[in-house]
């Protein structure tokens, strides 16, 4: 029968292995552990600091013996379209058309504000600051006021107004103006570059606003009727852009990334269907307007003193009957009166004479002929006329002036 010797010899040889090998392991293990500690205790240290330090500054104690730690991050952000804003945006004010209303009115104020909207503060000079804004915006109106960007009112005098173009002048004191806007060039734009609305939709409660968009469109002719009888009257050269233009932003600032005024906001297609369609005058057409409206006060176009109706708006009965048009003739600009001592009364015009060409162009209608006249000509030039008078087509030449009593 056998049995166990618990003093055996080779029982203390087995015990005595099984522990150096243990010593060997634990050793192994604790050489790896203390370079991992090496490595990682730096980035343990600084992430349990600031864990710590996070976990203090959501902390609170409402027995007031511990002290919370708040840890607040602001970020300065600056990018071109914040650069673009701060540049321009002080430039940009309020205007308040402020009109009169009869004594016998039950407000006890008899001068009420009939509409806003927005300039742009262009130059400064002898005191004196200048503000470029729409027709449109001032027309009517009794008293003009300025709102700066910190609330300030100033009160404005219009030095000039042009219907055809949408854009008036006004004059305001210049002591607390501090800031004048840059234009740009409204020639070097291109279609999707990133623009900035600049101004006050729908009165001061939004004034100072700010819209991004691109330009949609170069070039784009609308027609005007500027004297609201249903006939077109005019074709105004625009850009077109997506960035938001509401009421009140007309005679606010189209920037581009620079913070250069490249367009003068007038107006925006309102209609059901469309949307982010908004339109701004070029500022390079409208600087010559600008500079006229400043220092004449009106703006100088070359004069003919002809009242003009487009031969398309006659009948055809009174073309044979009355004009006496060959019958393939069917475009043109019908005279309906010629002012006594004036250039086209110079050169011989008469009523009912129909002018079809002008230097060597075709003059479809009024409009052909309004384009030709204040874009392409210039006062004191030359302009060479064919026209057709008792159905036989005839020639003349006129010198152009800026003067309508001549």
């Amino acid at each position: 029968m056998g049995y166990y010797d618990d003093h055996s010899p080779n029982r203390y040889q087995g015990q005595k292995g099984k522990r150096g090998g243990v010593f060997f392991a634990g050793l192994v293990g604790v050489i790896l552990g203390a370079i991992l500690v090496i490595i990682l205790v730096p980035a343990l240290s600084e992430r349990g600091i600031l864990e710590s330090d996070q976990r203090a500054a959501e902390s609170t104690d409402t027995s007031g013996d511990q002290k919370v730690i708040h840890q607040q991050i602001s970020y300065d952000v600056k990018t071109d379209t914040t650069k673009a804003i701060n540049k321009t945006a002080d430039a940009v004010v309020g205007i308040n058309n402020i009109q009169s209303t009869s004594f016998w009115t039950d407000n006890n104020n008899s001068d009420e504000t009939a509409g806003t909207g927005s300039g742009v503060i262009y130059r400064k000079a002898g005191g004196k600051a200048f503000v470029v804004t729409n027709h449109h915006v001032v027309e009517g109106a009794t008293r003009l006021e300025v709102s700066m960007s910190d609330g300030t009112k100033i009160p404005a005098k219009l030095l000039g107004s042009d219907i055809w173009t949408d854009l008036a002048v006004l004059e305001i004191d210049g002591a607390k103006i501090k800031k004048v806007a840059e234009f740009g060039d409204s020639d070097s734009l291109k279609v999707g570059e990133p623009v900035i609305a600049i101004g006050n939709p729908l009165g001061p409660t939004f004034s100072g606003s700010v819209t991004q968009g691109i330009i949609s469109g170069l070039k784009r002719t609308i027609p005007v009727d500027i004297n609201q009888d249903g006939i077109v009257d005019w074709q105004s050269e625009v850009l077109q852009t997506d960035a938001a233009i509401n009421p009140g932003n007309s005679g606010g600032a189209l920037i581009n990334m620079a913070g250069q005024v490249v367009g003068i906001n007038s107006m925006k297609i309102a209609q059901n269907a469309v949307e982010g369609i908004g339109l701004s005058i070029p500022i390079n057409s409208a600087k010559p307007i600008i500079r006229d409206l400043e220092s004449f006060g009106s703006v100088k176009r070359p004069y003919m003193g002809v009242d003009l109706k487009s031969v398309d708006e006659i009948p055809a009965y009174y073309q044979q009957e009355a004009l006496k048009l060959p019958r393939d003739v069917t475009h043109g600009v019908a005279i309906r009166q010629v002012v006594p001592g004036s250039p086209a009364a110079h050169a011989g015009l008469e009523e009912l004479d129909v002018i079809v060409e002008m230097d060597g162009v075709k003059i479809s209608d009024v409009i052909d002929l309004r384009k030709h006249l204040y874009q392409d000509k210039k006062i004191g030039e030359k302009m060479t006329i064919k026209f057709y008078r008792d159905g036989k087509l005839h020639e003349t030449s006129l010198t152009l002036t800026g003067d309508r009593m001549q």
